[in-house]
């Protein structure tokens, strides 16, 4: 599978992420088969938090995957902490707590990324530089990140904290693309130019930090799956037509749609289908030409002012 850079790192991964949410969905041989299909289409990258199944999901996942030092070698783990029931939490005692727990359940001795789960309206990035730094130093995680943050939020944190941030973990599907449809329609008086993220998107572009597309098949927060949906005819249509001229299937086609974009970004694909992970493995196979991204843009009901 192609590859890209992680942020500023010199870590190199596939340019999709597993993400492994719905892990305890499965049952032990289900599990292992998904994982070994994975590692099968080079797609290594497996991505978890630690209120996935309350815990499960990482426990299940060291199960299938039969962690060992060998295999631990062959993959990158990334996941995320910070969010409790009711709250979310960046103080120093509940990250360094939360990555014990996460590398038990992982049953490895370090995780190569770990990211901030939301933003906490209570965050002293003094205590988050602290935990980072001596999570750094105990060699319990490589390299760190955020999710769902904009860019004075990030800078705040860079105030304090040493380490690069190389990842974002940002809500975009075709139908969720409202951080593409600002900068689209800068200047206009329509709902489109409404700019909800403090343009993360090119921020992200020009700190290198690498964006990590969620629910890449959702639209609405959790309302349902675009493809195939009576929702949106005319976008199904359009991704339909073009999945037939490269002789794919639409979930191919709807992530190639987010890696044609210039920001070489990395999906996060919750799909715990094998089938349907080979289908958006061969998406990195595929360039979409700029008129069949607009289209397919546009279909989704994306205006161009």
């Amino acid at each position: 599978m192609r590859t890209i850079k992680l942020g500023t790192s010199a870590l190199e991964v596939p340019v999709i992420a597993v993400g492994c949410m719905r892990m305890n969905a499965l049952s032990g041989a289900e599990a292992e088969k998904f994982v070994r299909t994975a590692m099968e289409l080079g797609a290594n990258f497996f991505e978890h938090a630690d209120i996935y199944g309350g815990g499960k999901c990482e426990e299940i996942f060291a199960d299938a995957i039969q962690m060992n030092s060998n295999i631990r070698e062959q993959i990158i783990l990334q996941s995320k902490c910070g969010i409790r029931k009711g709250s979310f939490d960046f103080s120093k005692e509940h990250i360094l707590a939360s990555v014990d727990g996460i590398l038990q359940r992982l049953r490895t001795d370090y995780l190569d990324v770990l990211l901030l789960h939301r933003p906490d309206a209570l965050v002293e990035p003094e205590e988050v530089a602290e935990a980072f730094d001596q999570l750094e130093r105990s060699g319990k995680v490589r390299h760190f990140g955020v999710s769902n943050q904009k860019p004075l939020q990030i800078e705040l944190l860079k105030k304090f904290v040493k380490q690069p941030l190389v990842a974002n973990q940002l809500q975009l599907s075709i139908t969720n693309a409202t951080m593409i449809s600002n900068g689209i329609n800068v200047n206009m008086e329509n709902e489109s130019a409404v700019d909800r993220d403090g343009s993360i998107l090119d921020y992200c572009r020009l700190h290198d930090i690498t964006i990590q597309p969620w629910s890449p098949f959702q639209y609405g927060f959790f309302e349902g799956v675009f493809l195939g949906s009576d929702k949106f005819p005319a976008l199904n249509r359009k991704i339909d037509e073009v999945a037939a001229r490269y002789g794919v299937s639409n979930t191919t086609i709807a992530i190639a749609w987010l890696l044609r974009h210039p920001a070489n970004m990395q999906p996060v694909i919750g799909t715990m289908n094998p089938e349907r992970l080979r289908d958006c493995v061969q998406a990195s196979d595929i360039r979409l030409t700029r008129e069949e991204w607009y289209d397919i843009y546009r279909a989704a009901g994306n205006i161009l002012p």
